[in-house]
């Protein structure tokens, strides 16, 4: 079952910012390092930024350096991901994600996650 729920999503201006966040009404996220894909349409889903169980570790695709951050909250049992500066090509459906036990992926490959939640939609117009 999924426990994990994003939120934050909507529809924005190119150069606008949207701040997501995942939360899970269980224990998957505060004991997993966490990540972030996303699906464009017709597209395949790429991986956007991951962070460890900590904290203290984060990766980030090409395309969201400098633009994106992720963080997290352990008492608010909450992941963030911080978008500014967003593009068109930001538009996509974002998806949160928990790694497979206690270590820390740095590889961005969907493979690594076993829990996702259902998605949130961000629109990016010109």
């Amino acid at each position: 079952q999924v426990q994990l729920v994003e939120s934050g999503g909507g529809l924005v201006p190119a150069g606008d910012s949207l701040r997501l966040s995942c939360s899970d009404s269980g224990q998957t996220l505060s004991s997993r390092a966490m990540g972030w894909f996303r699906r464009a349409p017709g597209k395949e889903r790429e991986f956007v930024a991951a962070i460890s169980r900590g904290g203290a570790r984060t990766l980030y695709a090409d395309s969201a350096k400098g633009r994106f951050t992720i963080s997290r909250d352990i008492a608010k049992n909450t992941v963030y991901l911080q978008m500014n500066s967003l593009k068109p090509e930001d538009t996509a459906v974002y998806y949160c994600a928990a790694q497979r036990g206690l270590g820390f992926y740095s590889r961005g490959q969907a493979n690594d996650y076993d829990s996702w939640g259902q998605g949130t939609q961000v629109t990016v117009s010109s």
